[in-house]
């Protein structure tokens, strides 16, 4: 997992230029994490109870905010998602690595503000605008504004659930599209950079379709990172994941 967060940090600020990355102390960043499991987070999650371990490169930081479920911002531990992603226990995941990860490269970056928004177990349609799940996101990422800061990255983690229905993989690219365009437009920043990950698991017969749509989505400012290559394990049906070192991704169709 680690790994893969320090391509997904080095994927977002490619996007963005040097003069960018001098950002003002003062002035909040703010990342938006959505998607499914993966980015809600599993990670030392055994039996529907999290084993409490936080990896080093995810210890808290008095820089890094999270906007908990009341949209209120607090300090930001482990579990990022927990009170947000209520469908399973939540773990680890990938919000607190990046975030130490961007402090390491630019220690003046000032205050980092994390929005998990992600929910186990989702498909496509269920971003949808106008639908429960893309509504909330948009409440959250309007009220992380209220105080201040500029939201500069939405790092997007989702598509397995879509694997495994022929339909839905086949209309995943242009769903995909459509959300991405949508929530640019509905947070009035037409250019806002995303990062989103390809799936690497076989979890559902049409993976390959959904993961070559991930790959080629094909928008300015998108950035699609590769999780091909990650360790596997596989747990009963329906849950498979990936691990890099000592924590994991859950995987849930």
């Amino acid at each position: 997992m680690f790994p893969l967060i320090m391509f997904m940090f080095l994927a977002a600020f490619q996007l963005q230029s040097s003069e960018c990355l001098a950002f003002a102390c003062s002035e909040k960043s703010i990342f938006i994490l959505a998607g499914q499991s993966n980015m809600a987070g599993r990670g030392g999650v055994a039996k529907g109870t999290w084993d409490g371990c936080v990896p080093r490169e995810c210890r808290p930081d008095p820089r890094i905010l999270r906007l908990n479920a009341n949209l209120v911002w607090e300090e930001a531990r482990e579990p990022l998602h927990a009170g947000i992603d209520t469908s399973n226990p939540c773990g680890v995941g990938p919000g607190m690595s990046f975030a130490n990860l961007v402090l390491e490269r630019d220690p003046c970056l000032g205050v980092i503000g994390l929005v998990p928004s992600a929910f186990g177990g989702t498909n496509i349609t269920r971003w949808k605008r106008g639908s429960e799940l893309y509504n909330r996101l948009l409440t959250r990422a309007y009220a992380a504004l209220q105080d201040g800061g500029k939201i500069r990255t939405i790092l997007w983690y989702q598509g397995e659930s879509d694997s495994t229905d022929e339909t839905r993989a086949k209309m995943y690219k242009m769903r995909l599209i459509e959300f991405f365009l949508d929530i640019r437009r509905d947070l009035a920043s037409p250019a806002l950079p995303i990062v989103q990950v390809a799936l690497a698991s076989d979890v559902g017969s049409y993976f390959e379709v959904v993961r070559e749509a991930q790959l080629r989505t094909e928008l300015p400012n998108v950035v699609c990172v590769d999780a091909m290559g990650l360790e596997f394990q596989r747990a009963p049906n329906p849950i498979k994941h990936t691990v890099s070192g000592r924590f994991m991704i859950y995987q849930i169709p």
